[in-house]
């Protein structure tokens, strides 16, 4: 499943980026609804754990009017961050944006559920 957040939006400190579509693969073990930065992925099926590789590209900028500072931007599961996700770019100015992208592998045991999301975890609001 590939989620989409095409419009632009300003994500607060420690709040998630917003989805607003979805290619969907119609696989039972991802859960997303419209709207939602929250998605859930479901170990099911025969093995003891289901992996999930779990990646991202965003253009980001400092929201205007803000002091110019990393961005920062991480997956977190169950709402700790990964540090192997965790992407930063400097701007020279607000909305001047970068890109940055980072993936990981997210094991699942089975019968679990885990939640994970896009969120930005640097020290001021973003444009993404």
């Amino acid at each position: 499943m590939e989620v989409i957040a095409n419009e632009l939006q300003t994500v607060e400190v420690n709040s998630s980026i917003l989805f607003q579509t979805a290619l969907s693969s119609n696989n039972p073990s991802i859960i997303w609804r419209a709207g939602s930065g929250l998605v859930t992925l479901r170990g099911i099926g025969p093995q003891l754990r289901a992996r999930f590789r779990v990646a991202y590209h965003a253009n980001v900028a400092i929201s205007t009017g803000e002091t110019v500072a990393p961005v920062e931007i991480a997956i977190r599961i169950n709402g700790e961050g990964v540090a192997s996700s965790r992407t930063m770019s400097t701007p020279a100015a607000a909305e001047e944006f970068n890109s940055v992208s980072a993936s990981t592998l997210i094991d699942v045991p089975a019968g679990c559920c885990t939640q994970i999301t896009l969120a930005n975890i640097g020290t001021t609001s973003i444009d993404a």
